[in-house]
């Protein structure tokens, strides 16, 4: 009998020093992290990983998804999470592992809901 091992992307590493080194925290699946200062006491880079061009990595300055925010398509590494926010890093964050739009990433930081299918921690 074969092994079979299933991959569940998109996976999205974070480190909690620069240039992806430290301790490494490792997130896969359509997630949403409410406040990352509350579960990290500090993160210096990320790897944002998926086959999938369409899967995509919304990063927000303020924690429950408030704040000025980017977004970022398919395979992403950030060495520096300080250079993003003028000195400071993410406040909160989504995965997907389909393309949210920046209509529809308004409506979650206005509102605070995300669409179904995603975990909130």
């Amino acid at each position: 009998m074969r092994a079979t091992i299933s991959q569940v992307y998109p996976r999205l590493s974070l480190f909690s020093q620069k240039n992806y080194k430290g301790c490494r925290y490792v997130w896969r699946g359509n997630r949403a992290l409410r406040d990352l200062r509350r579960l990290y006491s500090h993160l210096g880079s990320l790897r944002f990983f998926s086959p999938s061009r369409e899967a995509t990595l919304v990063l927000f300055s303020r924690s429950n998804f408030q704040g000025k925010f980017r977004i970022y398509r398919g395979t992403t590494n950030i060495p520096d999470l300080k250079c993003l926010f003028g000195g400071h890093g993410p406040g909160s964050l989504i995965i997907s592992s389909y393309c949210l739009k920046p209509e529809q990433v308004k409506m979650i930081r206005r509102t605070g809901c995300l669409p179904p299918g995603f975990m909130v921690v």
